[in-house]
């Protein structure tokens, strides 16, 4: 089939095109298209209507303004689409309601805890978890510190639990990479943070996989792909007990608590022994491997995307056998 999708959350989209569909990805006037796989080509915006397209996916509300735009459909209506929700709710953990509750689109988590505290209404939903490229066991953890993965820490704060790497600094050097981390050194001044920055992937990868343990300090968080990725490399994890992450992270692959004490704990038996670290990590690949593999991530939307085009051609029959009949009474009353 032919999917139109955004390329957003890079992490998700490179797994989601790895898929054997032909993938249409939009780019803005002026907009650098992002390096895709063999099966995704980037489409500029203005040429959207030159092509077919089966189904929409998602990822933005104003995505639903842009296909009508550019596409000339509108999603849920007059083409099938769905919504993938990769967010927790931004304003109260449990009672928010979700802005397409009452829409015709479903929605698709992609934790089963963001399927649990978003108030979805009557609108159909579904999970389907992360799937991640297998980028190969890199670990060596030959540096004793630990690594973090946080994109803007500063702005995003308690939310990425940016305020509590101090703590763990006072274990061990912490080396933090991602967007903006530039700015972590003034706003955690006379602590052992070193930002190492937004590298390319590849590159970050490599970096990551030489520090002893990854860290995970997110309270408010759907599940960070870094968190997934860094078990994939082979990594031991430290991580809180929060959201999804139980799910993501065997007390064997490293720790998971919401006790800092008990993290901090684990994270100096780590420094301290690297052979410890080691075994944790194996089991942290092998957990990840089975459970969030890219085959299960993608054969999950192929199941999904065959039942909404199935659901969508069904009611458009339903509805034109409802405009057939009404047509057909009043011709009969007109006689």
């Amino acid at each position: 089939m032919r999917i139109l999708v955004w390329y957003m959350h890079g992490g998700w989209a490179n797994g989601f095109l790895s898929g054997a569909h032909e993938y249409l990805v939009p780019v803005a006037p002026g907009q650098e298209p992002p390096p895709l796989p063999a099966h995704a080509r980037a489409v500029p915006l203005a040429l959207l209507r030159e092509e077919h397209v089966d189904i929409v996916v998602l990822q933005r509300l104003e995505e639903f303004g842009l296909v009508i735009e550019h596409l000339g459909r509108t999603p849920g209506h007059d083409i099938p689409a769905v919504f993938v929700e990769h967010n927790t709710p931004k304003m109260f953990p449990v009672t928010e309601r979700h802005p397409l509750a009452d829409d015709a689109v479903t929605i698709v988590h992609v934790t089963h805890f963001n399927d649990l505290v978003w108030d979805c209404g009557p609108a159909a939903t579904r999970v389907i978890e992360h799937g991640v490229p297998d980028p190969g066991h890199g670990y060596t953890g030959e540096l004793p510190t630990l690594g973090v993965v946080i994109n803007e820490p500063v702005r995003r704060w308690r939310v990425t639990g940016t305020d509590l790497l101090p703590s763990f600094a006072e274990v061990a050097p912490v080396d933090a990479f991602g967007i903006a981390t530039d700015l972590l050194p003034a706003a955690l001044p006379g602590s052992a943070i070193r930002a190492v920055g937004d590298l390319p992937t590849a590159r970050m990868r490599a970096e990551l996989a030489r520090r002893r343990a990854y860290l995970h300090p997110f309270r408010w968080t759907s599940l960070g792909l870094s968190l997934l990725e860094a078990m994939h490399l082979g990594m031991p994890v430290l991580a809180l007990a929060t959201t999804e992450a139980h799910r993501a992270v065997p007390p064997e692959a490293g720790a998971i608590s919401t006790d800092i004490g008990e993290l901090r704990t684990a994270a100096v038996r780590l420094i301290e022994d690297p052979e410890e670290a080691r075994r944790r990590g194996s089991n942290a690949r092998a957990f990840v491997l089975e459970h969030f593999g890219l085959q299960r991530f993608l054969d999950a939307w192929d199941a999904l995307l065959h039942d909404e085009l199935d659901t969508f051609a069904a009611r458009r029959n339903r509805t034109a056998n409802h405009s057939n009949q009404a047509h057909h009474r009043s011709e009969g009353a007109n006689r």
